[in-house]
């Protein structure tokens, strides 16, 4: 999946001479809290979250000075050192920047102009969709050799129990990187016989870790 397919294109934004009052009420009316700062040409200069307006205002028991300082213009508050994206950079990628850089929304970039925008929460709903884990069915958890092929085995284990699998992830053993450990969401409430079977080709099912069920 790429980026153009979750951004959000209809982006609020201002231009570095209004004012902070003006981005506390665009922020409050849109319920945002990120603001792209662009210039007259849609290039993105900067920007300002609803942390840098808080910063930048003094305490509501100054209210002489608070009056003053919501008159300041947002180039005065707005970060300029911005990481973006494309709108053809994959989502996975863009979920690294976000952990790597402890950012919370991610302006996207083409031809220098801001056509978009990510947030923490889109992430979260793509991550939702792309695991079926808002579609009702079951999680089986699997640790198995770090070989080639594996994966196709074991979903030929899910597919003779006509068990349709929603998304597969793959992390590495903790303790042993000879194993990695393969999880699967798959259209079934009942994931009994598939575990069942698992068991008795000798893969070791870390979840469900149902009793009774052979070893």
């Amino acid at each position: 999946m790429i980026v153009e397919e979750i951004m959000n294109t209809n982006v609020e934004t201002l231009k570095p001479e209004d004012t902070i009052e003006s981005a506390i009420k665009l922020l409050r009316d849109k319920k945002i809290r990120h603001i792209p700062i662009v210039n007259n040409q849609s290039e993105l200069i900067g920007i300002v979250s609803d942390r840098d307006v808080k910063d930048g205002t003094p305490s509501i028991f100054q209210k002489e000075k608070a009056d003053q300082e919501l008159q300041n213009q947002l180039k005065l508050i707005m970060k300029t050192d911005v990481i973006t994206g494309h709108p053809l950079d994959f989502v996975e990628e863009v979920a690294a920047l976000f952990y790597e850089h402890n950012i919370s929304c991610l302006p996207i970039i083409k031809e220098k102009k801001l056509i978009g925008i990510i947030t923490e929460t889109d992430l979260l709903h793509t991550l939702i969709q792309l695991t079926g884990a808002h579609q009702p069915g079951s999680q089986i958890e699997v640790k198995v050799p770090n070989r080639a092929g594996i994966l196709y085995e074991v979903a030929g284990i899910i597919r003779e129990h006509n068990a349709n699998i929603h998304s597969v992830l793959v992390y590495p053993d903790k303790h042993d990187d000879s194993y990695k450990i393969l999880v699967f969401r798959v259209k079934t409430m009942n994931p009994l016989g598939v575990v069942e079977h698992l068991k008795k080709e000798g893969y070791t099912v870390l979840w469900p870790n149902m009793p009774g069920v052979s070893s």
